[in-house]
């Protein structure tokens, strides 16, 4: 007997979206267009053998810029009533021992962002109900958690689909290029047109082709560097450019080249608070996000620390490199710190 097919999980598909398009079950969007292929080109790029650490120091940008993510706590595990820190490991023996438990924010600092990050409400079953979805149709459904016990666990949340841990297992290594905003414009606060964006990279001769991993320098991260960590918040608020994620060219231009991942190191690649038509009903408040994260699949990462290498790119008339930022590997994550790495 032949067995039924598994149903599809929605009906109706957002506008602008390729849900789909690389198959009913797809966890990867965009990062599928990262191939054998793309991968050879980044290495292509290595001419010099230098590398770039593109992350910055993990309990930065500083204590207190987010109400709800904190830089992480590092402290010993306790074994047998003692702590592991520059602990005899037996009488008999002269080794010391150092074992840590870390309360972590995955998304405080550098990070990627998973597709089950950011979802919208929307009718993809054509029944005239908007309910929570996610990239490619998937749901929630069935792993909420129950905050009634005691014991604050979260059973399940390994299973939530579209988890980092699919970008992991990919590899997120392929080609880099890199638009250096910050040199032509400075660490300016402002809302970035695609025509802005275009003249930029017609200036420094920046092309990108389908599959390339987009890295936007605007100096946030750079200024959060320069001062350890310490900017006051209302500093780092009113600093730094984003994207306009309401621009319909920005989205058009997205969606044509192919683009597998758009970085920035700024807190969200796109300008917050996004503006809204005065007759929208309802609306994404972060729409370069839902036009990539929900309709696409097309990852985005935050905070990158990308000053030192556009400084090099921009000296040896180069904006493209070999770019290797696997995230996490952490089961049903909505996102994950990285250490990415541009190799030139």
């Amino acid at each position: 007997m032949l067995e039924d097919k598994p149903r599809r999980r929605w009906i109706r598909r957002p506008e602008a979206s390729n849900w789909g398009d690389f198959g009913d079950d797809d966890q990867l969007g965009r990062v599928n267009l990262i191939d054998r292929r793309k991968v050879l080109e980044g290495i292509a790029e290595v001419k010099e053998g230098l590398t770039f650490c593109l992350s910055l120091r993990l309990d930065q940008p500083s204590a207190g810029i987010s109400t709800a993510r904190n830089p992480p706590d590092i402290r010993p595990i306790s074994h047998k009533g003692h702590a592991r820190f520059d602990m005899l490991l037996s009488p008999d023996w002269n080794d010391l021992v150092n074992d840590d438990v870390v309360t972590f924010f995955p998304q405080y600092s550098t990070q990627w962002d998973s597709f089950c990050h950011i979802g919208q409400l929307f009718d993809a079953d054509g029944d005239g109900a908007e309910e929570p979805r996610y990239y490619n149709g998937y749901t929630l459904e069935g792993l909420r958690p129950d905050l009634t016990g005691d014991d604050g666990q979260w059973p399940g949340m390994a299973l939530r689909p579209l988890g980092i841990e699919h970008l992991a297992l990919h590899g997120m290594q392929g080609r880099g290029v890199l638009v250096d905003w910050h040199a032509h414009h400075g660490i300016e606060k402002q809302r970035i047109s695609f025509a802005q964006l275009r003249e930029v990279m017609e200036r420094d001769k920046v092309s990108v082709e389908r599959g390339d991993i987009l890295c936007l320098h605007f100096g946030f991260a750079g200024l959060i560097a320069e001062h350890d960590g310490q900017v006051d918040s209302s500093v780092l608020r009113a600093t730094g450019a984003g994207l306009d994620g309401r621009d319909p060219d920005l989205l058009r231009w997205i969606d044509e080249t192919g683009i597998a991942a758009i970085v920035a190191d700024n807190f969200s690649v796109e300008y917050v608070p996004s503006t809204a038509s005065p007759d929208a009903h309802r609306c994404a408040g972060l729409p370069l996000h839902e036009h990539c994260l929900f309709k696409n699949g097309i990852p985005l990462g935050e905070l990158w620390y990308l000053s030192k290498l556009a400084s090099w790119l921009r000296e040896n008339g180069r904006s493209r490199f070999l770019l290797t930022a696997p995230p996490l590997r952490l089961p049903g994550a909505a996102g994950s710190a990285v250490t990415p790495i541009a190799t030139v």
